[in-house]
Protein backbone atom coordinates (compact mmCIF):
# COMPACT_ATOMS: atom_id res chain seq x y z
CA UNK A 1 0.00 0.00 0.00
CA UNK A 2 1.39 3.41 -0.94
CA UNK A 3 0.79 6.62 0.95
CA UNK A 4 -0.62 8.53 -2.04
CA UNK A 5 -3.56 6.22 -2.81
CA UNK A 6 -6.98 7.39 -1.58
CA UNK A 7 -10.59 6.37 -2.07
CA UNK A 8 -13.98 8.06 -1.75
CA UNK A 9 -17.09 5.97 -1.12
CA UNK A 10 -20.24 7.63 -2.48
CA UNK A 11 -22.91 6.98 0.15
CA UNK A 12 -25.38 9.84 -0.14
CA UNK A 13 -28.14 8.33 -2.26
CA UNK A 14 -31.73 7.98 -1.10
CA UNK A 15 -31.96 4.39 -2.38
CA UNK A 16 -35.50 4.79 -3.64
CA UNK A 17 -35.30 2.01 -6.23
CA UNK A 18 -35.30 -0.47 -3.30
CA UNK A 19 -38.32 1.03 -1.56
CA UNK A 20 -39.95 0.09 0.77
CA UNK A 21 -37.00 -1.74 2.39
CA UNK A 22 -34.79 1.26 1.65
CA UNK A 23 -36.41 4.32 3.24
CA UNK A 24 -35.69 8.06 3.18
CA UNK A 25 -34.39 8.07 6.77
CA UNK A 26 -32.49 4.79 6.41
CA UNK A 27 -31.51 4.08 2.78
CA UNK A 28 -30.03 0.90 1.38
CA UNK A 29 -26.33 1.65 1.95
CA UNK A 30 -26.92 1.63 5.71
CA UNK A 31 -28.91 -1.65 5.73
CA UNK A 32 -27.64 -5.19 6.23
CA UNK A 33 -29.83 -6.12 3.29
CA UNK A 34 -28.68 -9.73 2.95
CA UNK A 35 -28.31 -10.62 6.62
CA UNK A 36 -24.51 -11.03 6.51
CA UNK A 37 -23.77 -8.93 9.60
CA UNK A 38 -22.40 -5.88 7.76
CA UNK A 39 -24.22 -3.14 5.85
CA UNK A 40 -23.44 -2.33 2.24
CA UNK A 41 -21.43 0.72 3.35
CA UNK A 42 -19.44 -1.34 5.85
CA UNK A 43 -18.74 -4.09 3.31
CA UNK A 44 -17.49 -1.50 0.80
CA UNK A 45 -15.24 0.07 3.44
CA UNK A 46 -13.87 -3.35 4.43
CA UNK A 47 -13.14 -4.20 0.80
CA UNK A 48 -11.25 -0.97 0.13
CA UNK A 49 -9.31 -1.13 3.41
CA UNK A 50 -7.57 -4.23 2.03
CA UNK A 51 -6.19 -2.14 -0.81
CA UNK A 52 -5.35 1.27 0.62
CA UNK A 53 -4.74 2.57 4.17
CA UNK A 54 -8.03 2.75 6.07
CA UNK A 55 -7.37 6.36 7.07
CA UNK A 56 -7.13 7.24 3.35
CA UNK A 57 -10.78 6.28 2.76
CA UNK A 58 -13.24 9.19 2.54
CA UNK A 59 -17.01 8.82 2.72
CA UNK A 60 -19.23 11.29 0.92
CA UNK A 61 -22.85 11.48 2.04
CA UNK A 62 -25.66 13.93 2.72
CA UNK A 63 -25.88 15.78 6.03
CA UNK A 64 -29.05 13.77 6.74
CA UNK A 65 -26.99 10.58 6.94
CA UNK A 66 -23.80 11.85 8.61
CA UNK A 67 -24.69 10.32 11.98
CA UNK A 68 -25.41 6.96 10.34
CA UNK A 69 -21.95 7.00 8.76
CA UNK A 70 -20.33 7.84 12.11
CA UNK A 71 -22.28 5.07 13.80
CA UNK A 72 -21.44 2.40 11.23
CA UNK A 73 -17.81 3.44 10.63
CA UNK A 74 -16.49 4.62 14.01
CA UNK A 75 -12.93 4.13 12.73
CA UNK A 76 -13.42 6.80 10.05
CA UNK A 77 -11.45 9.97 10.88
CA UNK A 78 -13.74 12.99 11.28
CA UNK A 79 -11.96 14.84 8.48
CA UNK A 80 -12.69 11.94 6.11
CA UNK A 81 -16.47 12.35 6.41
CA UNK A 82 -17.86 14.76 3.81
CA UNK A 83 -21.51 15.65 4.41
CA UNK A 84 -23.17 17.64 1.63
CA UNK A 85 -25.78 20.29 2.47
CA UNK A 86 -27.96 19.50 -0.57
CA UNK A 87 -28.47 16.67 -3.08
CA UNK A 88 -26.50 17.32 -6.26
CA UNK A 89 -25.77 13.87 -7.78
CA UNK A 90 -22.26 12.43 -8.11
CA UNK A 91 -20.25 14.95 -10.18
CA UNK A 92 -20.18 17.62 -7.43
CA UNK A 93 -19.55 14.89 -4.84
CA UNK A 94 -16.46 13.67 -6.68
CA UNK A 95 -15.28 17.24 -7.26
CA UNK A 96 -15.35 17.90 -3.52
CA UNK A 97 -13.63 14.58 -2.76
CA UNK A 98 -10.88 15.36 -5.26
CA UNK A 99 -10.42 18.80 -3.74
CA UNK A 100 -10.11 17.45 -0.21
CA UNK A 101 -7.81 14.63 -1.30
CA UNK A 102 -5.49 17.17 -2.91
CA UNK A 103 -5.37 19.00 0.42
CA UNK A 104 -4.26 15.76 2.11
CA UNK A 105 -1.82 14.77 -0.65
CA UNK A 106 -1.15 16.96 -3.73
CA UNK A 107 0.05 14.01 -5.86
CA UNK A 108 -2.67 11.55 -4.75
CA UNK A 109 -4.46 8.93 -6.80
CA UNK A 110 -8.19 8.67 -6.08
CA UNK A 111 -10.55 5.68 -6.45
CA UNK A 112 -14.25 6.60 -6.70
CA UNK A 113 -16.57 3.77 -5.70
CA UNK A 114 -20.34 3.52 -5.07
CA UNK A 115 -21.45 2.03 -1.76
CA UNK A 116 -24.05 -0.41 -3.12
CA UNK A 117 -22.14 -2.85 -5.30
CA UNK A 118 -21.36 -6.54 -4.83
CA UNK A 119 -17.96 -8.07 -5.59
CA UNK A 120 -17.63 -11.84 -5.93
CA UNK A 121 -13.83 -12.29 -5.85
CA UNK A 122 -12.06 -9.87 -3.53
CA UNK A 123 -8.57 -11.13 -4.42
CA UNK A 124 -9.14 -10.32 -8.09
CA UNK A 125 -10.73 -7.02 -7.08
CA UNK A 126 -7.58 -6.09 -5.16
CA UNK A 127 -5.37 -7.08 -8.10
CA UNK A 128 -7.40 -5.07 -10.61
CA UNK A 129 -7.50 -2.00 -8.34
CA UNK A 130 -3.75 -2.02 -7.72
CA UNK A 131 -3.02 -2.42 -11.44
CA UNK A 132 -5.37 0.47 -12.15
CA UNK A 133 -3.75 2.67 -9.52
CA UNK A 134 -0.35 2.00 -11.06
CA UNK A 135 -1.68 3.10 -14.44
CA UNK A 136 -3.25 6.39 -13.26
CA UNK A 137 -0.21 7.25 -11.14
CA UNK A 138 1.88 7.19 -14.34
CA UNK A 139 -0.67 8.53 -16.83
CA UNK A 140 -3.03 11.49 -17.04
CA UNK A 141 -6.43 10.00 -17.66
CA UNK A 142 -9.65 8.68 -16.15
CA UNK A 143 -9.75 4.90 -15.81
CA UNK A 144 -13.11 3.17 -15.44
CA UNK A 145 -13.39 -0.47 -14.45
CA UNK A 146 -15.32 -2.67 -16.87
CA UNK A 147 -16.71 -6.17 -16.27
CA UNK A 148 -17.62 -8.61 -19.03
CA UNK A 149 -21.43 -8.96 -19.29
CA UNK A 150 -22.92 -12.28 -18.24
CA UNK A 151 -26.41 -11.46 -19.53
CA UNK A 152 -28.07 -8.80 -21.75
CA UNK A 153 -28.85 -6.50 -18.83
CA UNK A 154 -30.79 -3.33 -19.84
CA UNK A 155 -30.46 -1.80 -16.38
CA UNK A 156 -26.68 -1.24 -16.53
CA UNK A 157 -24.44 1.18 -18.38
CA UNK A 158 -22.04 -0.13 -21.02
CA UNK A 159 -18.59 1.00 -22.13
CA UNK A 160 -17.18 0.16 -25.56
CA UNK A 161 -13.53 -0.86 -25.82
CA UNK A 162 -11.42 1.10 -28.27
CA UNK A 163 -7.66 0.97 -28.93
CA UNK A 164 -5.68 -1.41 -26.72
CA UNK A 165 -2.99 0.32 -24.69
CA UNK A 166 -1.69 -2.81 -22.95
CA UNK A 167 -2.42 -5.10 -19.97
CA UNK A 168 -6.20 -5.28 -20.42
CA UNK A 169 -6.32 -1.50 -20.76
CA UNK A 170 -8.17 0.22 -23.61
CA UNK A 171 -9.15 3.66 -24.73
CA UNK A 172 -12.89 4.16 -24.33
CA UNK A 173 -14.72 4.23 -27.66
CA UNK A 174 -18.16 5.12 -26.28
CA UNK A 175 -20.51 4.98 -23.30
CA UNK A 176 -24.13 3.79 -23.51
CA UNK A 177 -26.45 4.16 -20.54
CA UNK A 178 -29.16 1.53 -20.02
CA UNK A 179 -29.86 0.29 -23.56
CA UNK A 180 -32.98 -1.71 -24.33
CA UNK A 181 -32.63 -5.49 -24.06
CA UNK A 182 -32.09 -6.09 -27.79
CA UNK A 183 -29.19 -3.64 -27.91
CA UNK A 184 -27.82 -5.07 -24.66
CA UNK A 185 -27.81 -8.51 -26.31
CA UNK A 186 -25.96 -7.13 -29.35
CA UNK A 187 -23.46 -5.45 -27.04
CA UNK A 188 -22.82 -8.67 -25.14
CA UNK A 189 -22.46 -10.78 -28.28
CA UNK A 190 -20.04 -8.31 -29.91
CA UNK A 191 -17.41 -8.70 -27.19
CA UNK A 192 -16.61 -4.99 -27.52
CA UNK A 193 -18.86 -3.78 -24.72
CA UNK A 194 -18.35 -4.24 -20.99
CA UNK A 195 -20.54 -3.30 -18.07
CA UNK A 196 -19.60 0.10 -16.72
CA UNK A 197 -19.31 -0.56 -12.99
CA UNK A 198 -19.37 3.12 -12.01
CA UNK A 199 -16.04 2.56 -10.27
CA UNK A 200 -13.23 4.69 -11.67
CA UNK A 201 -9.93 6.27 -10.69
CA UNK A 202 -7.50 9.01 -11.65
CA UNK A 203 -4.62 10.98 -10.27
CA UNK A 204 -6.12 13.95 -8.49
CA UNK A 205 -4.26 16.58 -10.49
CA UNK A 206 -5.75 15.37 -13.76
CA UNK A 207 -9.20 14.75 -12.26
CA UNK A 208 -9.36 18.32 -10.96
CA UNK A 209 -8.30 19.66 -14.36
CA UNK A 210 -11.33 17.87 -15.87
CA UNK A 211 -13.64 19.51 -13.33
CA UNK A 212 -12.14 22.93 -14.07
CA UNK A 213 -13.06 22.50 -17.74
CA UNK A 214 -16.51 20.99 -17.28
CA UNK A 215 -18.08 22.23 -14.02
CA UNK A 216 -18.74 25.72 -12.62
CA UNK A 217 -16.07 27.45 -10.52
CA UNK A 218 -17.17 26.44 -7.03
CA UNK A 219 -14.42 24.70 -5.09
CA UNK A 220 -11.57 25.85 -7.31
CA UNK A 221 -11.84 29.34 -5.79
CA UNK A 222 -10.54 27.89 -2.53
CA UNK A 223 -6.78 28.34 -2.24
CA UNK A 224 -5.36 25.06 -0.95
CA UNK A 225 -1.91 26.58 -0.56
CA UNK A 226 -3.02 29.28 1.88
CA UNK A 227 -1.33 28.86 5.29
CA UNK A 228 -4.70 29.58 6.93
CA UNK A 229 -6.57 26.87 4.99
CA UNK A 230 -8.39 24.33 7.18
CA UNK A 231 -10.99 21.59 6.72
CA UNK A 232 -13.43 23.69 8.78
CA UNK A 233 -12.93 26.61 6.39
CA UNK A 234 -13.57 24.34 3.43
CA UNK A 235 -16.77 22.95 4.95
CA UNK A 236 -18.13 26.44 5.67
CA UNK A 237 -17.38 27.38 2.06
CA UNK A 238 -19.11 24.23 0.80
CA UNK A 239 -22.18 24.88 2.97
CA UNK A 240 -22.64 28.23 1.26
CA UNK A 241 -21.58 27.43 -2.30
CA UNK A 242 -22.31 23.75 -2.97
CA UNK A 243 -25.86 24.49 -4.28
CA UNK A 244 -24.21 26.35 -7.19
CA UNK A 245 -23.25 23.00 -8.69
CA UNK A 246 -25.59 21.47 -11.29
CA UNK A 247 -27.44 18.24 -10.49
CA UNK A 248 -25.22 16.06 -12.68
CA UNK A 249 -23.77 12.54 -12.58
CA UNK A 250 -20.02 12.09 -12.83
CA UNK A 251 -20.53 9.66 -15.74
CA UNK A 252 -22.42 12.22 -17.82
CA UNK A 253 -20.60 15.33 -16.61
CA UNK A 254 -16.99 14.12 -16.64
CA UNK A 255 -16.32 10.62 -17.99
CA UNK A 256 -18.36 11.02 -21.17
CA UNK A 257 -16.93 14.46 -21.92
CA UNK A 258 -13.23 14.12 -21.06
CA UNK A 259 -10.50 13.36 -23.57
CA UNK A 260 -8.26 10.76 -21.95
CA UNK A 261 -10.69 8.10 -20.76
CA UNK A 262 -9.66 4.46 -20.45
CA UNK A 263 -11.30 1.21 -19.40
CA UNK A 264 -9.72 -1.77 -17.71
CA UNK A 265 -11.13 -5.24 -18.37
CA UNK A 266 -11.75 -6.65 -14.89
CA UNK A 267 -12.67 -10.15 -13.79
CA UNK A 268 -13.64 -9.79 -10.13
CA UNK A 269 -17.35 -10.46 -10.65
CA UNK A 270 -19.68 -7.54 -10.05
CA UNK A 271 -23.31 -6.59 -9.55
CA UNK A 272 -25.12 -3.31 -8.92
CA UNK A 273 -27.40 -3.87 -5.93
CA UNK A 274 -29.34 -0.66 -6.35
CA UNK A 275 -32.65 -1.99 -7.71
CA UNK A 276 -34.94 -4.99 -7.18
CA UNK A 277 -34.45 -6.28 -10.71
CA UNK A 278 -30.65 -6.14 -10.52
CA UNK A 279 -30.63 -7.95 -7.17
CA UNK A 280 -32.86 -10.64 -8.65
CA UNK A 281 -30.52 -11.08 -11.62
CA UNK A 282 -27.39 -11.15 -9.46
CA UNK A 283 -28.47 -13.52 -6.69
CA UNK A 284 -28.59 -17.31 -6.57
CA UNK A 285 -32.01 -18.72 -7.38
CA UNK A 286 -33.88 -21.37 -5.44
CA UNK A 287 -36.58 -23.70 -6.78
CA UNK A 288 -38.79 -22.00 -9.35
CA UNK A 289 -36.09 -19.39 -10.08
CA UNK A 290 -37.20 -17.46 -7.01
CA UNK A 291 -34.85 -15.23 -5.00
CA UNK A 292 -35.48 -15.20 -1.25
CA UNK A 293 -33.53 -12.42 0.49
CA UNK A 294 -32.88 -13.25 4.15
CA UNK A 295 -36.56 -14.12 4.73
CA UNK A 296 -38.64 -16.95 6.18
CA UNK A 297 -40.85 -18.15 3.32
CA UNK A 298 -43.09 -21.08 2.41
CA UNK A 299 -43.57 -20.82 -1.35
CA UNK A 300 -45.71 -22.97 -3.65
CA UNK A 301 -46.53 -22.90 -7.37
CA UNK A 302 -44.60 -19.65 -7.76
CA UNK A 303 -41.63 -18.68 -9.95
CA UNK A 304 -39.37 -15.80 -10.98
CA UNK A 305 -40.09 -13.76 -7.84
CA UNK A 306 -37.89 -11.78 -5.45
CA UNK A 307 -39.04 -11.72 -1.83
CA UNK A 308 -37.74 -9.70 1.13
CA UNK A 309 -39.67 -9.71 4.42
CA UNK A 310 -38.79 -8.50 7.93
CA UNK A 311 -37.23 -10.72 10.57
CA UNK A 312 -39.80 -12.55 12.68
CA UNK A 313 -42.40 -12.63 9.90
CA UNK A 314 -43.38 -15.73 7.93
CA UNK A 315 -44.51 -15.39 4.33
CA UNK A 316 -46.74 -18.00 2.67
CA UNK A 317 -46.89 -17.39 -1.08
CA UNK A 318 -48.81 -19.24 -3.77
CA UNK A 319 -49.38 -18.62 -7.48
CA UNK A 320 -47.09 -15.64 -8.12
CA UNK A 321 -44.99 -15.36 -11.29
CA UNK A 322 -42.51 -12.51 -11.76
CA UNK A 323 -43.28 -10.34 -8.74
CA UNK A 324 -41.52 -8.33 -6.07
CA UNK A 325 -42.83 -8.95 -2.57
CA UNK A 326 -41.14 -6.59 -0.11
CA UNK A 327 -42.16 -5.35 3.32
CA UNK A 328 -40.59 -2.92 5.79
CA UNK A 329 -42.27 -1.26 8.79
CA UNK A 330 -45.56 0.25 7.60
CA UNK A 331 -45.37 -0.60 3.87
CA UNK A 332 -45.93 -3.81 1.91
CA UNK A 333 -45.10 -3.71 -1.82
CA UNK A 334 -46.34 -6.34 -4.26
CA UNK A 335 -45.69 -5.44 -7.90
CA UNK A 336 -44.52 -6.95 -11.18
CA UNK A 337 -40.75 -7.36 -11.37
CA UNK A 338 -40.63 -6.31 -15.03
CA UNK A 339 -40.05 -2.54 -15.33
CA UNK A 340 -39.98 -2.45 -11.54
CA UNK A 341 -37.69 0.60 -11.27
CA UNK A 342 -40.22 2.76 -13.12
CA UNK A 343 -43.09 1.25 -11.13
CA UNK A 344 -41.39 1.86 -7.79
CA UNK A 345 -40.72 5.49 -8.72
CA UNK A 346 -44.38 5.87 -9.71
CA UNK A 347 -45.65 4.39 -6.45
CA UNK A 348 -43.27 6.48 -4.33
CA UNK A 349 -44.57 9.66 -5.94
CA UNK A 350 -48.19 8.54 -5.55
CA UNK A 351 -47.75 7.50 -1.91
CA UNK A 352 -45.93 10.72 -1.08
CA UNK A 353 -48.78 12.81 -2.50
CA UNK A 354 -51.66 10.77 -1.05
CA UNK A 355 -50.23 9.47 2.24
CA UNK A 356 -47.24 11.61 3.17
CA UNK A 357 -43.55 11.10 3.92
CA UNK A 358 -44.09 8.67 6.82
CA UNK A 359 -44.47 5.90 4.21
CA UNK A 360 -41.45 6.98 2.16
Amino acid sequence: MTNNNYCVILAGGKGRRLWPVSRAEYPKQFIDFFGVGRTQLQQTFDRLAKIIPADHILVNTNQTYADLVREQLPELPSQNLMAEPIYRNTAPSVAWAAHRTKFFCPNANLIVVPSDHAVQNEDLFKRDMLEGLEFVSNNDGLLTMGVKPTRPEPGYGYVQLGENVGNDLYKVQSFTEKPDRDFARLFMESGEFYWNTGLFMSNVEYLLSCFVKLLPAVLRNLDLTSPTYTIDMEEMYVEKNFPLYPNMSVDYGILEKSENVYVKKCSFGWADLGAWHSIYEAMQKVEGDNVIVDSDIIIDDSKNNIIKLPKGKLGVINGLDGYIVAEKDNVLLICKKEDSSALVRKYINEVQIKKGMEFI
